[in-house]
């Protein structure tokens, strides 16, 4: 195994453990999936920039491309300034709760409730939709007949109307 192939597979397992981390309740959990996600970027940008002294996308012999390098320092920043966000945020939250988890509101369960019901009323409505007579529409309450003319249109001598 290469070192390209070894740093690939190192940067899946932080992007999923990172994932894995942010989708849970806890905030400090998040603050640590984040931060993989972070680490991950890093080395993706360490990966993209290719072997010293060789330009990563000619593989000709030079300098090597100070794009992924400027990206790298800006995804150490971005992940420095989330993360003392984040920080405040569970210090906020151990301040007011004593916890760090996110907990469901009224607001939450209600709007959870709502949804449930009106996805059981659509489901119901599509039910109903599917079981009623092909001949019968919403505009009247019995079978549709065919529209009949009330009058003859008058005819030229060559048969035209």
């Amino acid at each position: 195994m290469t070192v390209s192939a070894t740093l690939v597979i190192v940067m899946a397992v932080l992007y999923a453990a990172g994932v894995y981390a942010m989708l849970e309740r806890s905030l400090t959990r998040v603050l640590i999936g984040f931060m993989l996600l972070g680490n991950a970027t890093n080395l993706l940008l360490l990966i993209a920039m290719g072997f010293p002294g060789v330009s990563p996308f000619h593989g000709a012999e030079g300098a090597s491309d100070p794009l992924p390098q400027a990206l790298m320092l800006t995804a150490i920043v971005i992940t420095f300034a989330v993360s003392a966000f984040l920080l405040a945020l569970i210090y906020r939250s151990w301040q007011l709760g004593e916890a760090d988890t996110v907990v469901d509101d009224e607001d939450d369960l209600s709007l959870r409730q709502r949804a449930e019901e009106t996805e059981d009323a659509l489901d119901v409505e599509e039910v109903d939709a599917e079981t009623e007579d092909e001949e019968t529409t919403d505009f009247t309450d019995g079978e549709v007949s065919p529209l009949t003319a009330a009058f003859e249109l008058p005819r030229d001598g060559e048969g035209r109307s």
